[in-house]
């Protein structure tokens, strides 16, 4: 799922991401899902949930293991697959399922460098609650007139006992993924696994780019090596 603050970007983003991991026997898809510009939050993921549903629909296809689907995204793709990881099956968050009789809840999440929580304490957001930036044009409000939006839009807010392992791989700017460490202690409590990897000195884009990305890939496949072992 790629990043862009939820107004820009494109599935391309990741081809060559997607491109490694298959190389490593992962079936990788790059979903697209509108954008700020086109509809405001929950549409992203809806669309995120209906590609969920696909995949497990033609998992024979692509020869894909139904019970081992994880949501993978950078930036403004990592709050939406840790957002869609946290909120599987949720009707409010389920969109127009049509005769679809598949499941859109996934079993593992990796989230680079996204947002946990846009209300946190540690969230640039919560800073400046007037700001309409980026989040706020793709939730609609600024945090300032509509703030229980806001934190619905957290991924935060649902992390539970349903929760799948989750994988954080991020960057040296602590907003990027505000809420982290509330979020895993919430899996802690629940005895669900977690790892958390981060990159001194590393830019927000770390993983799009050498001497991060070697390193990202390599984290990605150890950790669902091991939760699906």
């Amino acid at each position: 799922m790629h990043g862009g603050g939820w107004r820009s970007g494109s599935r391309d983003q990741h081809h060559q991401m997607a491109q490694k991991l298959a190389s490593l026997g992962y079936v990788c898809f790059t979903p697209e899902y509108r954008l700020s510009t086109e509809a405001l939050f929950p549409a992203a993921i809806y669309d995120l949930k209906a590609s969920i549903r696909w995949i497990r629909e033609n998992a024979a296809k692509y020869n894909v293991n139904p019970n081992q689907i994880v949501s993978l995204g950078f930036s403004a793709g990592g709050q939406l697959a840790a957002f869609v990881g946290v909120t599987g099956n949720m009707p409010l968050f389920e969109g127009e399922i049509n005769n679809s009789k598949s499941k859109s809840q996934i079993n593992a999440i990796v989230d680079i460098d996204g947002t946990l929580s846009f209300v946190h304490p540690e969230s640039s957001e919560a800073k400046d609650p007037k700001n309409f930036g980026a989040s706020a044009q793709w939730i609609g409000y600024s945090m300032y007139d509509n703030p229980k939006l806001w934190e619905v839009a957290s991924p935060l807010t649902f992390v539970s006992a349903s929760t799948p392992p989750t994988l954080f791989i991020n960057s040296s700017i602590p907003r990027m993924h505000a809420g982290r460490d509330d979020f895993r202690k919430v899996l802690t409590e629940n005895r669900i696994y977690s790892e958390v990897h981060e990159f001194e000195n590393s830019p927000h884009t770390f993983c799009l780019f050498n001497p991060w990305f070697e390193p990202t890939i390599q984290y990605i496949d150890q950790f669902l090596t091991k939760v699906f072992k």
